[in-house]
């Protein structure tokens, strides 16, 4: 196996971040000239809850990729310097990302909470996988 395969979902994530950056801009950008946030609270969390539920969620997530990915940054980047990148790991790099992006759209759309809840758990034990399979290789 290439041993920067691994890094491959790391920037196909990366990259799907900058997707929802855009996408969050796309919609918040209109939604805030459409409505009637006082001066005072523009920018602050208190005016952002005046913008529609659609615009909000789209945020939302995109402040969650900046969480429970940032573990998997780490996780994957370590895997690669130590050269411990094998097919399961890889595998698992890939399938968490796949989840993420599922989750991105689950929750950006239709949000239907228990299946996010249900993605976002199943990407927590891809990741728990990946750091207990390197933490028994370093340990």
């Amino acid at each position: 196996m290439e041993p920067t395969a691994i890094l491959q979902p790391v920037i196909v994530l990366g990259l799907w971040t900058g997707v929802m950056m855009l996408w969050m801009y796309a919609t918040r950008i209109p939604a805030v000239g459409n409505a009637d946030i006082p001066d005072d609270q523009m920018g602050h969390p208190v005016g952002m809850q005046l913008l529609p539920s659609e615009v909000r969620r789209i945020a939302d997530n995109y402040n969650h990729l900046f969480e429970q990915p940032t573990l998997f940054y780490a996780v994957a980047i370590t895997i690669a310097v130590l050269g411990h990148g094998d097919a399961t790991a890889v595998t698992c790099a890939w399938t968490f990302v796949i989840l993420r992006v599922v989750h991105s759209l689950v929750q950006s759309t239709v949000n239907v909470v228990l299946l996010r809840f249900s993605i976002f758990v199943l990407s927590w034990v891809v990741l728990l996988i990946m750091m207990v399979r390197e933490a028994l290789v370093i340990f």
